[in-house]
């Protein structure tokens, strides 16, 4: 009906045409993509990753089968942003309960960084 055989265009042909209507296609040498949701991290090992620009609009495809985990139990270096505890209210919590920093960081991030339920909790 179509040329028959392949089932798909070739490659070549296809990069070719998307240039043509100003489409960029790179690949991107990813080692691991987390995409983060509410109920749980779907971790992407070794994925393939195609971004297309499109006149300035970014598109990223992830290929792969990811594995999916406990939200936030992929750490990473930083902290998120949501669980951060200040320096300071750990040491004021440590202080008023007279526990160790890593006593007081526990209870203030069982409450959710509420200072005066970490106190109460420690005492």
């Amino acid at each position: 009906m179509f040329g028959g055989g392949g089932g798909g265009l070739n490659p070549r042909k296809m990069e070719q045409m998307m240039q043509q209507m100003g489409i960029d296609v790179d690949d991107i040498e990813a080692e691991e993509v987390i995409i983060r949701t509410e109920e749980y991290d779907l971790v992407f090992g070794d994925p393939e990753v195609t971004k297309m620009d499109a006149r300035g609009q970014e598109t990223y495809q992830i290929i792969g089968s990811p594995e999916e985990v406990e939200a936030g139990s992929t750490g990473g270096d930083t902290d998120d942003a949501g669980s951060a505890i200040p320096d300071d209210d750990v040491e004021l919590v440590a202080t008023r309960a007279d526990v160790s920093e890593d006593e007081a960081r526990g209870a203030l991030e069982d409450n959710d960084g509420d200072l005066a339920a970490a106190i109460s909790d420690l005492e």
